[in-house]
């Protein structure tokens, strides 16, 4: 056969960089510090509810919007933490991780043609998703050094063949946490243009200097948003994925359209006990908050001292810098180099853009343990880092 083999709608689509860097580390023995997964598991309790749950024979399908005990947890929690009441039943869909809910909302709600409003730096699931459901992406930048929502801009993207905004906020990788002004400004738009809006939230917890405000508050905005989390990020437990989209019935029926031909269901035993995080150990992300930010200010002071520019992220678990500094021709020749030249992994950001604006950006995870980031900071202090 001479006929590509790979559909039109995966085409050009590259592989997740995430894997890349992740195995190059492993193939050169490099401090990783690309990939965010922390090196340290969530609550040993969150865990040993698993453990039951395996062992009490939890182990065949679970409901396709997933077990009404997580359901009810979720929306106990955006009540308890938002004040959004949610019916369990018909407002909550619990899905394979965020990502599926992405994907699913996507699928779900994009038509070939739709244009699709994103925030640039973009998480890549994102463009990937929406190219398989046919719309057409839309970015508006978050620039450098500050990393601020432009409202001209975002005015300016929307058109009439504008169906829908995929909001993140904490923003991965740039660590903005979208502001009150920011997010009614949104709010304005979206109900002016009569757009549904996508949240991804799964750093909803992790938020450094301001609080996280999720879009569904502002008023108006509750009945066109689809909000999606997870329990991955909050918990340290990423490799459970276990997520879920909350929203007005119409949104999470139609997410759930599209979730039971991607999984049908999601992981049986792990539900349990994820709704066991959310009810009873309710201030661990907290408490992993707290521990991060001295992570976090540890491997920014670190890696100010090697003389780069540093962007100290309002969330998540990342920092970006700029490597203009040191000669490079972009992000990923000084990424592809540094496990060799330093035994470091780091991720470059351009990636994330269609536009040039992230060239020379690189993203660095701190949900390590300390002395694998001083480790880290050693190995780079004793590199040569100029190209």
């Amino acid at each position: 056969m001479t006929e590509p083999v790979i559909a039109s709608r995966l085409r050009g689509i590259p592989p997740t960089i995430f894997t890349e860097m992740s195995a190059l580390a492993a193939a050169t023995g490099a401090v990783n510090l690309g990939q965010g997964f922390p090196d340290v598991d969530g609550p040993r309790e969150v865990v040993q509810r698993a453990e039951a749950a395996l062992r009490g024979g939890a182990n065949q399908y679970a409901p396709g919007p997933g077990v009404p005990a997580l359901r009810t947890a979720i929306a106990r929690h955006q009540e308890r933490h938002y004040g959004l009441t949610l019916d369990p039943m018909t407002e909550v869909v619990v899905t394979t991780g965020a990502t599926e809910a992405i994907a699913a909302a996507m699928l779900a709600l994009v038509d070939p043609g739709d244009e699709v409003i994103v925030l640039e730096p973009f998480y890549d699931s994102y463009p990937a998703t929406i190219q398989m459901a046919g719309g057409v992406r839309r970015p508006v930048t978050l620039r450098a050094p500050a990393f601020r929502l432009d409202v001209d801009a975002l005015r300016a993207a929307v058109s009439d063949r504008t169906r829908l905004i995929l909001l993140n906020s904490p923003h991965n990788p740039t660590g903005t946490a979208l502001t009150p002004s920011e997010l009614d400004a949104v709010a304005s738009i979206a109900i002016e243009h009569d757009l549904l809006v996508v949240t991804d939230e799964v750093y909803e917890h992790l938020t450094y200097d301001v609080p996280h405000v999720p879009l569904a508050t502002i008023p108006g905005m509750f009945e066109r948003t689809l909000t999606i989390s997870s329990i991955g990020k909050s918990y340290s437990l990423t490799g459970w994925k276990v997520g879920w989209a909350t929203g007005p019935a119409r949104l999470v029926e139609a997410v759930l359209a599209a979730k039971q031909w991607l999984t049908f269901t999601s992981g049986a035993p792990l539900q349990p006990a994820a709704a066991y995080a959310l009810d009873e150990h309710g201030d661990w992300p907290r408490e992993l908050a707290a521990d991060l930010r001295v992570r976090r200010d540890l491997l920014c002071q670190g890696l100010r001292s090697l003389g780069l520019d540093v962007v100290v992220p309002e969330g998540t678990y990342f920092a970006t810098t700029d490597i203009s500094a040191l000669g490079w021709a972009d992000g990923d020749a000084f990424c592809r180099a540094l496990p060799h030249r330093a035994g470091v992994v780091a991720i470059p950001t351009q990636g994330f853009y269609d536009s040039d604006a992230g060239r020379m950006l690189v993203r660095w995870a701190f949900c390590k343990r300390p002395e694998l980031i001083e480790e880290a900071l050693g190995r780079l202090a004793g590199a040569d880092l100029h190209a």
